[in-house]
């Protein structure tokens, strides 16, 4: 399943003729039962069926690997209770890997839905040394500033932020700081827009009211509500199949490939290849998802660009 598609069918049942309510209802049951979800996907000329085995799902606020030996793979699902917490971790967890020293790091917030703000201040402040993160307005009552405080986790090393339509709240906090403060690089597409802050007002008869009392606001003053934000480099995602991507790998014939080639005169002077292999690579988990991964593959080949340009 995909941000975006559309279920018209469940189980055998058309989607259109129950509330939201039935239809969860419906999906939910006994872990270890399986449901047919008919979806209708933008691309695709016919539906799709997909089966879906019920669990119970835990969902993993933070996960990392590595993109290549130095660079690092963050991302955050959604912000949790202890989102900055865990951040933190696999950042360390990441430069033991590395072999002690990252050369960049990518942050994808996309599809990231949103969640606590004060977990969006603290993943901002992981990545700023000063200055504000967001702020909000609000009609009737007190409005609110956070700032950052020094320290950089990645001690200014190269970040890029991937973000896209399913980005939204948190995610556009932690973005629009980022990029206000030319901290990251944001790339991806055009943000949700979700830039409002909502109060519970709970009522005598046990009912309750949600109303919008404020706006976030980005460190130089942009209201993220229905607007949302632009990456600073707009890469649409392409879809790739398995079968696609293997077919870009065919090998290459070089000179070194050729019987008798001659030498370059360099010897075996390898100590800095050597010095690199000691860093650890990507998951095999995560070759398959660059293969596959355009926006993710763009992200990396810009950070090794930025690598190479500070030498």
């Amino acid at each position: 399943m995909k941000a975006g598609d559309l279920i018209i069918k469940i189980d055998d049942e058309l989607a259109r003729d129950m509330s939201l309510s039935e239809g969860v209802k419906k999906m939910r049951g006994k872990p270890g039962t399986s449901i047919v979800l008919t979806i209708f996907r933008k691309g695709n000329d016919t539906p799709l069926e997909i089966k879906i085995v019920r669990a119970v799902i835990k969902v993993k606020s933070v996960k990392s690997d590595m993109l290549a030996p130095g660079y690092a793979y963050l991302r955050i699902t959604q912000f949790q209770e202890r989102t900055g917490s865990l951040l933190k971790k696999q950042i360390k967890e990441l430069q033991k890997r590395a072999g002690g020293k990252l050369t960049g790091a990518v942050l994808d917030l996309r599809n990231n839905p949103g969640g606590l703000l004060n977990q969006a201040v603290e993943v901002s402040d992981m990545f700023l040394d000063k200055g504000n993160i967001v702020s909000t307005k609000s009609r009737a009552g007190k409005n609110l500033s956070f700032d950052a405080h020094h320290g950089d986790a990645l001690k200014g090393l190269p970040l890029i932020v991937l973000i896209n339509h399913g980005s939204a709240s948190a995610s556009e906090i932690v973005s629009g700081a980022l990029q206000d403060h030319h901290r990251a690089v944001l790339v991806g597409t055009k943000s949700f827009g979700k830039g409002s802050v909502q109060s519970v007002v709970p009522m005598n008869d046990g009912t309750a009211i949600k109303i919008t009392t404020a706006l976030y606001y980005t460190p130089s003053g942009r209201s993220i509500q229905a607007t949302g934000i632009d990456p600073d480099i707009e890469v649409e995602q392409v879809l790739r199949k398995p079968e696609e991507a293997s077919e870009s790998k065919r090998p290459l014939v070089s000179e070194h490939d050729l019987k008798g080639h001659l030498a370059n005169g360099n010897g075996n002077k390898k100590k800095a290849k050597a010095q690199q292999s000691k860093a650890e690579g990507p998951s095999d988990t995560m070759k398959k998802r660059l293969q596959l991964d355009t926006q993710l593959q763009r992200a990396l080949d810009l950070l090794k660009g930025l690598h190479a340009l500070e030498g």
